[in-house]
Parts: structure tokens; C-alpha cells; sequence
């Protein structure tokens, strides 16, 4: 059985991001394999733990999988300061004699960005709209290539390292069966003496927000790796949460043109045309310039304009959040811009230091805080959702009252789909089958 059939089987998409599928990822062939390793946001632990615990096996997955894709140069992108893991890297390097590389990253916001990373990687400039296909390389994150060694050993994505951290009692590294509740996991980490709490799942960047009351029904995923718990009227929340007819009407009456926004953009910095201050102007002037507004198409939605750069307090992020959403409504999509572009001059002054960007956000007394060893825990239920990738959600092929095993097939998707597998994550009956699978088990969970 071919590779791709392999990771196709086990269900693997991209682990640290919007869950972009293996098989169809690595459909391919190109000059630089990157893994990222850099855990782009700031608090975040996972990569790091896995980097120190499953070395050897990342190493060699590196090397398996860069056969596979006829890739000259094998790099994993992790960042300088991160010392440990990268003599622990270097003693298996040298130990197994691979040709894997390791490539230094500085600590900044945001590293860890696929198109950045290649940028600092090759050389090279994604075009716009583009992925790293079209500059010879391919990117993967560290948890995806752990979850592809599990494959090649015909064992699907069952479970997720999530680290939690925040207002905790003990903040920790859990490993969870995909389809744990939010709300275990705090339970995991001590809890939290907060009365009122919200939850940002990923980074404090660019994760979801959900609040206390919704913990319970918020399920692990397999693109899930972090859960930071912030009080309720933390600054990021309120930022985040700000209605989208108050934003426009502060871009109306603050916006000062100083285009702070777009000269912090990393996506202009690496020659795109994306000017978010031009796009405030068009919203806070009512101007109608289709042209200025298609830019906000290739925006990511990394919130430095947001969180970072504007002076007055105004969320570029979210007006191109709005306009993207409207410009789909008339069927427009972004284009594909040429290969034939150039950073620009400023780029290697313009990035944002994590522990400045940390201290702007107020989540700096969280950082390094001491994480518990891992533990692993066993919920008495899951749910699974159907869809926890980019693409078709897969489709159920148990039913009410099956029971089922860890490790079975529980959603499908044809090999040429842009989807993924599903499968069950506990040992356990099937009590609900909709858009999602929800399996309980017999036995009482315990924490070990």
C-alpha cells in the first residue's frame, strides 16, 4: 500500500491549522519538504512536547516522506530560542546520520505562518492567493508528521495533545481522545477559580472564543491544540467579541489613515498587494473602489492590524473579515497572483517580537507558566464531528446502537475527495449519528 493510501486511510489532515487533507497535500513533488515546527502563537506548548517525546519517529517520518514527495531539501523550521528541543533534534540528527535540516526562526509574530516560513525558509514569495506548491515546497505542521509515522503503521488520528494553560489551577498537557469535551480538559488542568470564564480554542491570535457555559458542548478536534482560559472581560475577548456595526462605525469616525495596518502586514511584506489601510478608507469614506476591496480577499486573518498595530483601537481584521463575506455573496474570488514578486525592503524590521506582542495583549503573566506532566485522560463519551477539515465532511457508515472499537471507521470519504476519514476514538455504543458521531462507553472515565 502506497503512502498517500496509507495517511488517506488513517483520516490525517493538517494538525495544526484549518485541517487541509494529507493524502491531498502530499499529492505532489517539490524542492523543499518544511515542517513547522515554530507553534506560530504565543503560549503554545505542544509542538515542543512533541518534539522532545517523539524525536526519532519525526525524524524518520521527515525522511520517509520526503522520498515520497523527491524533496532536495528536508527542514524542520523551529525557532532559535527553543534549545532544548533543538539538541535534542540534533543529537537523533546525528545519531541516525539523517539529512534532515533544522532551520533557526527568530521570536516573532507570526513565524509560524506557512507562507512566512517559506519566505524565510527559500527565499521565495507565495504569490497571492497562492500556496507553496507554486514556489517548489511544501509545508506540513510537526503534529501532522507524528500522525503520518502512525499512519505508515496502519493506526488512524485518534488522539490530540492539547496543551492548557491561562487561569488554571494546573496548567498541563493532556493527551485526549478526539471528542472530548472543552470542559473535561479544564477540569483536567485544576479548573479555574474564575466565576465567569471564556475560552479561546488554538491561539490568542487567531483562535475561536467560546464562553463558559459552552465548554461542555465543544469537542476536541484533530486540528485542536490549545486552550488558553481567560477571564471574561480579558482585552482580547472584549476585542474580539465587538459588534461588526460598531467597528464600522469606528472606522468611520477614528480611522486616521496612518497605515499602521499595512506596513506591519505581513502579507504586504512579502510583496502582496494587500493594503489594509486603503480598505478602511473605501469602508470609513463609503468609497465603492471594487479594486481596493478585492485586496482584502488575500488577507489571513492573523490579527496584527487588530491586536497590534492600529493606534485607535480599530480592527482592520474584522472589516476584511466583512468585506471578504461580501464580495463572495457576488461571486468574487481572489486571483492568483504572478510568481514574479519581491519582499519588501523593510520586512526583516517589521516583525513583531512575541514577548512585545504578549505584553500588548495583557497575556504575559501566563507565559512560561510550569506545565504539569502529561496526562492522558479516558471520557466515558465522545462526539466526534463528521467534519473537522477544509473540504466534504465524511459520511457516517455506523449507526444508532452499533458498537464500536478504537480505531474503527466511523466516517468516510472517497479517495478523491477533498475530505477526511473519522473514526471511532473510544471503545464504546454509537448513541447519536447526525453531522456528528457520539460514542459512550460502559466503563467510568479516570484521569492517569
Amino acid at each position: 500500500m502506497d503512502l498517500l493510501q496509507k495517511i488517506y486511510e488513517a483520516g490525517v489532515v493538517g494538525a495544526g491549522g484549518a485541517g487541509f487533507p494529507t493524502h491531498v497535500k502530499l499529492d505532489c513533488k517539490v524542492e523543499y519538504l518544511i515542517i513547522n515546527a515554530a507553534e506560530c502563537e504565543p503560549l503554545l506548548n505542544t509542538d515542543k512536547y512533541i518534539m522532545m517525546n517523539r524525536g526519532e519517529e519525526i525524524i524518520k517520518t521527515v525522511e520517509e516522506v520526503g522520498e515520497f514527495v523527491e524533496a532536495k531539501h528536508l527542514i524542520i523550521a523551529l525557532k532559535e530560542k527553543y534549545t532544548e528541543e533543538i539538541n535534542s533534534l540534533k543529537d537523533i540528527i546525528k545519531r541516525l546520520n539523517s539529512n534532515v535540516e533544522l532551520f533557526y526562526l527568530g521570536n516573532y509574530y507570526p513565524a509560524g505562518d506557512e507562507q512566512m516560513m517559506v519566505y524565510e525558509v527559500t527565499g521565495r514569495s507565495i504569490p497571492e492567493a497562492g500556496i507553496p506548491l507554486d514556489v517548489g515546497a511544501v509545508v506540513t505542521n510537526v503534529g501532522t508528521i507524528v500522525n503520518i509515522g502512525e499512519a505508515m503503521k496502519d493506526n488512524p488520528v485518534v488522539d490530540k495533545c492539547i496543551t492548557v494553560v491561562g487561569e488554571v489551577n494546573n496548567p498541563t498537557m493532556l493527551k485526549v481522545p478526539v471528542g472530548i469535551s472543552v470542559k473535561e480538559c479544564i477540569d483536567a488542568a485544576g479548573g479555574t477559580d474564575l466565576n465567569e470564564y471564556a475560552v479561546i480554542i488554538g491561539g490568542p491570535m487567531m483562535g475561536t472564543i467560546i464562553d463558559d457555559n459552552e465548554t461542555h458542548k465543544n469537542h476536541i478536534k484533530k486540528t485542536d491544540g490549545s486552550l488558553i482560559i481567560l477571564p471574561k472581560d480579558h482585552y482580547i475577548v472584549q476585542r474580539k467579541r465587538k459588534p461588526l456595526q460598531t467597528i464600522i462605525n469606528e472606522t468611520r469616525s477614528a480611522c486616521i489613515q496612518c497605515r499602521y495596518c499595512t506596513d506591519l502586514c505581513h502579507r504586504y511584506l512579502i510583496g502582496h498587494k494587500l493594503r489594509p489601510h486603503k480598505v478602511m478608507r473605501n469602508i470609513g469614506m463609503s468609497e465603492q473602489d471594487e479594486e481596493i476591496m478585492k485586496e482584502a480577499l488575500i488577507c489571513c486573518e492573523c490579527g496584527i492590524c487588530e491586536l497590534y498595530s492600529c493606534p485607535m483601537g480599530l480592527s482592520p481584521r474584522l472589516v476584511n473579515v466583512y468585506v471578504k463575506g461580501e464580495l463572495r455573496k457576488k461571486g468574487i474570488r481572489p486571483e492568483k497572483g504572478s510568481t514574479d514578486i519581491e519582499s519588501r525592503d523593510m520586512i526583516e524590521y517589521r516583525k513583531i517580537p512575541t514577548t512585545r506582542l504578549m505584553a500588548r495583549l495583557d497575556i504575559l503573566k501566563y507565559y512560561n507558566q510550569n506545565i504539569d506532566d502529561i496526562k492522558e485522560l479516558f471520557p466515558k463519551e465522545v462526539t466526534i464531528p463528521l467534519s473537522q477539515h477544509i473540504g466534504k465532511p465524511a459520511s457516517a457508515v455506523v449507526k444508532v446502537g452499533d458498537n464500536v472499537s478504537k480505531g474503527q471507521l466511523i466516517g468516510k470519504v472517497e479517495r478523491n475527495d477533498m475530505g477526511a476519514n473519522v473514526h471511532a476514538t473510544i471503545d464504546g455504543k454509537v448513541l447519536e449519528v447526525s453531522d456528528k458521531v457520539i460514542i459512550q462507553r460502559e466503563d467510568n472515565g479516570v484521569i492517569l
